[in-house]
């Protein structure tokens, strides 16, 4: 088991690596670098996220001299303060050895200081990652909770009324975005067009500091009401379905069949027997789950409903070619879900014993 978990995470080292070579090249290719995000500022000018570089790649260290020639809308701007934003945002370097001193420091888990927020990545991070977080559990656990009773119901209940206008409604909601859902309740109860009931903007009100604490824990769900909504409603299909599939095929198994001959309860067999071999593919789901709810599904969610977590800050970044924080945060995207499928496979073993990892050489 030890030395299963070893080289997991030994195996960690060369997929992270290759996700962020994939990334850097990726970004490299991708024009509208941050020197010509701050010409423009300079300029009082709004650059797209679209616009060309006259020369080729995004950013590649132009000859001694050429600076204003180089980055389009330069012209006008002294070539000297051109070099010293070229020299800043490091693009005087080539893509390589770039690339070589980012990884060495994020070894160390420095990604140095945003090029627009004037704050370090890791404190941004940090400040931020909270309320991603908490958006994340939420909706995880309130799926959970949910997709799981579903599930077996429909597994029990497989053909009935029940499970037909049920797989209706998990259809739809597989089918529709949570960012469309998201849209759908603000018109409906956030003040668009219809009822005013719960806010549109943020997780906490302005004066929850000044509130009592039962006060506060009231004003935090209350803001969290309709982007949890609009997660749940857009991620519990596939959980649901799942959950169904597990426990229709281990309800056919012959050892089901032996435990009703020999007079064991509906429930008995359902929790007792059935729940443990059931669950173990639910279980694997959850990294895949959670990490999506956590660093895609919210990302639209926490920009539509002005959520000041990792996906808006992460959105930004992108928007600005912010790329300190655009490789951090992919950074520790990549790490949390890499370290949750780790978990998710060591947790096989409490659930069902006959898995060793051992025997299976790590394979």
């Amino acid at each position: 088991m030890i030395a299963y978990a070893i080289r997991r995470i030994l195996l960690m080292i060369p997929t992270l690596f290759a996700i962020m070579v994939v990334n850097f090249v990726i970004i490299q290719a991708a024009p509208g670098g941050p020197v010509q995000q701050m010409i423009a500022k300079l300029k009082g000018n709004m650059v797209s996220a679209t616009a060309r570089v006259t020369g080729g790649a995004n950013e590649v260290a132009p000859a001694q001299g050429s600076e204003s020639s180089f980055y389009r809308g330069a012209q006008g701007i002294d070539p000297a303060l051109i070099k010293q934003l070229v020299h800043q945002y490091g693009f005087d370097k080539p893509p390589l050895e770039r690339f070589e001193l980012m990884m060495k420091h994020y070894v160390m888990f420095d990604f140095g200081d945003s090029f627009f927020q004037d704050r370090s990545v890791v404190s941004l991070i940090v400040s931020k990652l909270p309320v991603s977080i908490s958006i994340g559990l939420w909706t995880t656990l309130i799926t959970y909770l949910v997709s799981i009773p579903l599930g077996i119901r429909k597994a029990v209940k497989d053909g009935s009324s029940f499970d037909v206008w049920t797989s209706t409604v998990i259809i739809v909601g597989y089918a529709v975005p949570s960012f469309l859902f998201a849209v759908l309740l603000i018109v409906l109860f956030a003040g668009g067009s219809y009822l005013t009931i719960f806010p549109l903007r943020g997780l906490v009100s302005d004066n929850w500091w000044s509130l009592s604490w039962p006060m506060r824990i009231a004003d935090y769900f209350w803001h969290i009401a309709l982007p949890i909504t609009a997660l749940v409603i857009g991620s519990f299909a596939t959980l649901t379905m799942l959950t169904k599939n597990c426990f229709l095929d281990e309800i056919n198994k012959q050892y089901v069949l032996t435990a009703r001959a020999k007079g064991a309860t509906e429930r008995r067999v359902l929790y007792g027997h059935v729940f443990r071999n059931a669950m173990l593919l639910v279980v694997a789901s959850f990294p895949a789950a959670f990490v999506s709810i956590l660093f895609t599904g919210s990302l639209l969610i926490e920009v539509i409903f002005s959520l000041d977590g990792l996906g808006l800050l992460g959105f930004d970044a992108a928007i600005n070619r912010d790329y300190p924080i655009m490789f951090g945060t992919l950074y520790v995207f990549t790490l949390i879900g890499l370290v949750l499928k780790l978990v998710s496979d060591l947790t096989y073993m409490f659930i069902d014993p006959r898995i060793d990892f051992g025997t299976r050489g790590g394979r």
